[in-house]
């Protein structure tokens, strides 16, 4: 990330001070929610024959995790990976951006999962036009952003 400290008044993701830790930050998170939803749809894939196959080991019982693999897994992924020491999926990282509280800190895992329900609690219930809240606000934050206190910026 661009050497940017936190002065007494907070001011280190100001976006008039900083402007460049935004710079398409937007477009960058929409196709690193696409490499990480791929990643996601091969681990359900995965978890899915794994749990046919202890279904018919099990005779039918090991069936019944069926339905708990596409929350399970996409959960999964996102608080381990966002909670984790770079605060980014990998779909994250790989476009350069990473997750920071406000006040510069790196997302625990209880932010995390907080920061992954809500934001499939606001697409799920209030429709990906939510989504369209990034364009009127100065960080680019969604919903979920502004209720966590959370931000995506620039990892370089």
């Amino acid at each position: 990330m661009t050497s940017v400290t936190l002065d007494s008044n907070d001011t280190a993701y100001d976006p008039a001070a900083h402007p460049e830790i935004y710079d398409g930050v937007r477009t960058r998170r929409a196709f690193a929610f696409l490499i990480d939803a791929a990643v996601v749809l091969f681990l359900m894939v995965v978890a899915y024959i794994v749990i046919v196959v202890l279904g018919v080991l099990t005779l039918g019982l090991g069936l019944l995790l069926l339905p708990a693999v596409w929350p399970a897994v996409a959960i999964l992924y996102s608080v381990l990976t966002l909670g984790g020491p770079h605060s980014a999926t990998p779909g994250m990282r790989f476009m350069g951006i990473t997750i920071r509280s406000l006040r510069g800190e790196r997302m625990s895992y209880a932010l995390a999962l907080l920061h992954v329900l809500g934001f499939w609690f606001s697409v799920a219930i209030l429709t990906p036009f939510i989504l369209l809240v990034a364009l009127f606000t100065e960080r680019k934050q969604l919903l979920h952003d502004l209720v966590l206190g959370t931000i995506a910026v620039r990892a370089d």
